[in-house]
Order: C-alpha cells, then sequence, then structure tokens
C-alpha cells in the first residue's frame, strides 16, 4: 500500500495558482505573471539508476494501447507547472514558468527530491552580463541517457532584459534568450547557452550531438552543438515555431510553426529545409513513432489531432480528442498517444493504429505538459492550476 501523501497548501482563484486571478490563454501561450517566491531543497547525494532493462524471464508487456489510464497520484505544492520531463532515468522535472521562478524534481515513489531556482549569475558561466538574473523555466529535453536536462527560459528577468510575449516579431526587439544545463546528479545548473528570442520548445537528436531550440519570438529554430554548449546555426521558420519532432536516425527534424498551417522539415546533415503544408490550423506539438515513419501533430486552432507520413507529408488520419488539443507524448511502444486537451480538462488516449480515441479521463483545470516514463507506464500531467497528476497504463 502506498503511504498517504500529505499536499502543500495551494491557493487556487478561478482556476489560477497563487496571488493573481488571470486565467491562462495561448493565442500565443502563457498567461501574464503572477507574483511567487520559493527555496530550494537539497538535492539528493547519489545520481539516478539508469538501469531499465527487464528480466527475460519477465512475462511480455501488453502493448500499451490495450491498457486503460488509472490514476495513482496528485502532487500538489508550491508549483505553476507548464510543462513535465521524465528523464527516463526515474527522475521527472517540472518547469514552473515565472510564476514560481523554479524547476521541481520528482522521483518513482512521486516524492519532491529537488526545487532548483531560475536565478543565475550568468558571468559564472562564462557570459558576459553583470549581476544575477531570473528566468522562466518553460520546457526541457532530456539527453538520451539521463545525464543531463535542457531547460528553455521563455523570458529572462535583470537589467537589459524585458518580458517576453505572446504576440510578437523579430521587429519587437526582445533580447535573446538563454537555455539552462541541469545536471541530473547534482540537480543543478552547469551551463548556460545563448539561444533565440522567448524560446519555447527544445529537443535532443537521439545521437545526443544537438540541441534544437524553436524561438517564438524571432521566428527561427536555434542549433546547438552540445560538446561546445554554443549555438552554431539559426534557421528561418516563419511565425511562432514551438514543437519539435526528430527522426530515430538524428538526420531530420520537423518544427510546427503555430501561426501557420505548415511543418518545417529539416535536414540536419544539409541544414536543406522544405515545407509540409497543409496539416492544419495552429500546429503545436510533434510527437514521431519509434520507427520514424508517423508525425502526430495537435492542432491548436483546429481542435484535432493529426498522423502525418513523415516521408510524404501527406495526413492519413485525424482524431478529435477535446477542446484545445495542446501537448501529446507517445508510449513507448508507440501504440498508444496520450494528448492534454487545454479547455476541456481532459486527457485522451488514442490508439495510434487508427488514430481511434479509446479513453478519456478528467484532470486538473487547464492540462497543459505530459510525459512518459516507460519503465514505469506512469504517465505525468501538469495542469495550470497548480497540480501534477500521475496516471498508471497498464502492467509496468
Amino acid at each position: 500500500m502506498r503511504r498517504p501523501r500529505r499536499l502543500l497548501g495551494v491557493v487556487v482563484c478561478a482556476g489560477v495558482l497563487l496571488s493573481g486571478c488571470s486565467t491562462p490563454v495561448e493565442a500565443g501561450e502563457e498567461p501574464a505573471a503572477l507574483s511567487a517566491t520559493t527555496s530550494p531543497r537539497t538535492p539528493p547525494s547519489a545520481a539516478p539508476s539508469t538501469s531499465t532493462s527487464r528480466s527475460p524471464t519477465e512475462p511480455a508487456r501488453r502493448p500499451a494501447a490495450e491498457g486503460r489510464l488509472a490514476q495513482v497520484e496528485t502532487i500538489g505544492g508550491h508549483i505553476s507547472p507548464k510543462s513535465v520531463t521524465a528523464t527516463g532515468t526515474g527522475l521527472v522535472f517540472a518547469q514552473n514558468m515565472m510564476y514560481t521562478h523554479t524547476v521541481t524534481v520528482y522521483d518513482r515513489d512521486f516524492d519532491l527530491v529537488a526545487t532548483i531556482p531560475d536565478e543565475v549569475t550568468p558571468a559564472q558561466f562564462g557570459v558576459d552580463l553583470p549581476g544575477s538574473y531570473r528566468g522562466a523555466p518553460v520546457e526541457a529535453a532530456a539527453t538520451p541517457d539521463g545525464r543531463y536536462v535542457y531547460v528553455s527560459n521563455y523570458s529572462m528577468y535583470g537589467p537589459g532584459f524585458t518580458e517576453g510575449t505572446d504576440t510578437c516579431s523579430p521587429r519587437s526587439g526582445y533580447r535573446d534568450s538563454f537555455v539552462y544545463r541541469i545536471d541530473t546528479r547534482s540537480l543543478e545548473i552547469d551551463q548556460m547557452i545563448e539561444v533565440g528570442a522567448v524560446p519555447k520548445y527544445l529537443a535532443v537528436t537521439p545521437d545526443g550531438k544537438k540541441l534544437l531550440v524553436t524561438n517564438w519570438c524571432s521566428y527561427d529554430l536555434s542549433v546547438v552543438d552540445v560538446a561546445t554548449a554554443a549555438e552554431v546555426r539559426r534557421i528561418p521558420m516563419g511565425r511562432y515555431p514551438r514543437g519539435i519532432a526528430v527522426h530515430p536516425d538524428s538526420s531530420t527534424a520537423w518544427v510546427a510553426v503555430m501561426g501557420d498551417t505548415r511543418l518545417v522539415e529539416v535536414d540536419l546533415r544539409t541544414w536543406a529545409v522544405r515545407d509540409v503544408d497543409g496539416v492544419g490550423g495552429g500546429p503545436r506539438h510533434l510527437q514521431i513513432s519509434p520507427d520514424g515513419g508517423s508525425l502526430y501533430v495537435t492542432l491548436n486552432r483546429d481542435g484535432v489531432v493529426a498522423k502525418v507520413d513523415a516521408a510524404t507529408g501527406e495526413t492519413v488520419a485525424t482524431a478529435r480528442t477535446g477542446q484545445a488539443p495542446r501537448s501529446a507524448v507517445l508510449s513507448g511502444d508507440g501504440t498508444a498517444l496520450y494528448v492534454v486537451n487545454y479547455e476541456s480538462d481532459t486527457i485522451a488516449k488514442v490508439a495510434t493504429a487508427d488514430m481511434r480515441v479509446i479513453q478519456t479521463v478528467n484532470v486538473g483545470h487547464h492540462p497543459i505538459g505530459i510525459t512518459w516514463d516507460d519503465e514505469t507506464r506512469h504517465l505525468w500531467v501538469a495542469s495550470y492550476s497548480g497540480t501534477i497528476a500521475v496516471f498508471q497504463d497498464g502492467r509496468p
């Protein structure tokens, strides 16, 4: 039996955490900032286990599409999670934006193991900025081995910076922002990497060599060399680039251009780009099948999720999952796609074979982030109302 959990106090006003009472919107993305403070927790002394192998004597897993979601935990506290990211090595990172200026880290027992403040002194990381600055952690991506986690900062707070907004362009005058790298052993920030203006989504290529970052207000994609921790290329994308998917062989990336009806395909060897037109209105989040053959695209404007042939760009099927589908994640075996529906306060589970919705589950107000831990078959869902719900899907 799991031990009882005591949730820390949360003040919710019209579904919004802490002292402000404005409702998050996305036409764009983020709501106006709320005032909050936090204090760090002591990180664990030992690194998380990297073992995810299963004994050959264990029974074979059933496909995820055959399971049923059941909620096993609700995590609260002084959080305002925009996204959640599983490392695959036993940790889950929640990015709490400017509302609490933290990244909170949890283990597979759902315990809080660290609260990482977003305040940095750039000079300590070789960045020529005086004094201290705060960020606004929005999304995260783990390296393939789970050793590091990269976190994008929607805004920086300090001399010379202005807060990012959701309606902007390269002419808006926003300064470039930064990505932090967090060491998953020390659970401390150990790098700052300059990227474009108002970075949103990021992805590490499966070979671990490149970090890709979409920059919302400079309308481009930053390519970072992981070995040197430096941006090596910026590629124009169009209005409001957001989601990224990378082919399993690290040869190709796709970027969702949320201000349009297309994706941009990027050859990561030659840097050639081509448009994948007509996928639907407001493409926001991307996932790619384990074999690299299919892309799954949430269409925020159209209210559907599309399955796209990665080779041809043809939409082969769609699913209507709920109002305002935002983020999505695939099960490890690729048989199930889980979608958060922001205005429906639900998660939809979709069978990828035929894009049929096979289960819909209620969750906290304004679900926005989602991640999958394949070892435990736990689905973590972040809601703007200040909670993280954890679901079990079938036998781990």
